[in-house]
């Protein structure tokens, strides 16, 4: 009993001692060997002022320069077919023959109804020469002399009408033989030789398009037509006269040539609520067929002092609404709720919310909480980026 009585105290001094300096060693110090951890790094891009171009990427469809259905304005009975289908024709190339007999029958006809008349009008003119001389002694009544007159005139008017009459008989002689209104390539024919055909009928006989240059047909919302037009009114967007165009093919690929804007629709159609913008195309080697299905991209015009945010750096609150992270006062992230108009490339363009000389970040910020402190460095867009590192979640495209 002596020996515990002594003993307790020296060892209850050495326990202390040990916790004291285990303790010391590994205290609630919050970074290694007792230093506080830097902020987390964070990625940034200063806002400025810039002009920049609007581009859209539009739907469209490819249709023929100059488009006509040849149609017979004679009737009778298809003899020959004069072209091969697919093939270039050019204007007042003969395509159809049509049987001639019936109409050279009746050039035939007025052609001698015009002789007829023709004599005719001799015979009476010399009448009417002698009854004048016959009135003047007061061999002849006025009203016989009157009469001669009437009759010569009657005769010139006969001739007058012969003559049209033949004319029209020639012209649909003419037309017996059905020629290219417009040049182009010729489609396939619809009626074949010893068809009957009519000049009333409404179906064609083949149809001849002219290809080169071809038309776009880009179909555009009305109310983006309406707010870029206003947006030209106020001068916020400055408006290019000679805008060009540039087309994608149905396989993706890009269609090298570009094509130039000739005019929009003034009227939307009621169904879709699009307007239609027309582009014309140089198509050269005729790789560009009417129906095809193409995306065009134009540019619409260039906005002036115009704002651009990475859409990386875009996200999205509980509400759907648009926001970035900005490097605050003090180095700490501050958000902001922002207003967009539209996407120019992979950035938004910017209306509100952030000012020229604004740090947005665009990565390291996704783990973080506002108010936090952060170690700001300029974005590198060539740079890897860290391990475990992110930026803003990216906003939807509009």
């Amino acid at each position: 009993m002596t020996f515990f009585r002594h003993t307790a105290p020296a060892l209850a001094l050495v326990l202390a001692a040990c916790g004291g300096q285990s303790q010391q060693q590994g205290g609630g110090a919050p970074g290694a060997g007792g230093q506080q951890a830097a902020p987390p790094p964070v990625s940034y891009v200063v806002v400025r002022q810039q002009a920049v171009p609007l581009s859209s990427e539009l739907p469209g469809r490819l249709s023929p320069y100059e488009s006509s259905d040849v149609r017979p304005q004679v009737n009778g009975l298809i003899l020959e077919r004069l072209f091969t289908e697919g093939d270039m024709v050019r204007q007042g190339q003969p395509l159809y023959r049509i049987d001639p007999a019936p109409y050279q029958a009746s050039v035939a006809s007025a052609r001698a109804a015009l002789v007829r008349a023709q004599a005719a009008i001799a015979s009476n003119e010399a009448l009417a020469r002698r009854y004048a001389e016959l009135v003047k002694i007061n061999a002849i009544s006025k009203q016989d002399y009157e009469n001669a007159l009437t009759t010569a005139a009657q005769a010139r008017a006969d001739v007058a009408s012969q003559q049209a009459a033949l004319r029209t008989a020639e012209i649909d002689l003419a037309r017996t033989t059905i020629r290219a209104p417009i040049s182009g390539r010729i489609g396939r024919s619809l009626s074949t030789t010893g068809a009957l055909v009519s000049a009333a009928q409404s179906s064609a006989l083949t149809t001849i398009q002219r290809l080169d240059p071809i038309y776009v047909d880009i179909q555009q919302s009305s109310a983006d037509v309406l707010k870029l037009r206003q947006s030209i009114m106020a001068g916020q967007v400055a408006k290019d006269g000679n805008a060009k165009v540039a087309l994608k093919l149905e396989d993706s690929t890009d269609y090298g040539p570009q094509g130039t804007l000739r005019f929009a629709d003034v009227t939307v159609d009621q169904t879709t609520g699009s307007q239609i913008i027309r582009a014309l195309f140089p198509n050269p080697n005729g790789l560009l067929l009417p129906g095809m299905f193409v995306r065009a991209h134009l540019i619409e015009g260039t906005q002036k002092n115009a704002m651009l945010v990475p859409q990386r750096a875009v996200s999205r609150d509980e509400r759907g609404n648009p926001i970035v992270m900005v490097v605050g006062a003090q180095n700490k992230i501050e958000p902001r709720p922002i207003q967009t108009s539209r996407t120019a490339g992979d950035s938004w363009i910017v209306t509100g919310g952030v000012k020229p000389g604004d740090k947005v970040i665009v990565e390291g910020a996704m783990m973080l909480r506002p108010g936090m402190p952060v170690t700001p460095q300029p974005f590198d867009p060539n740079a890897k980026p860290a391990q475990g590192q992110a930026g803003a979640a990216p906003a939807q495209g509009k």
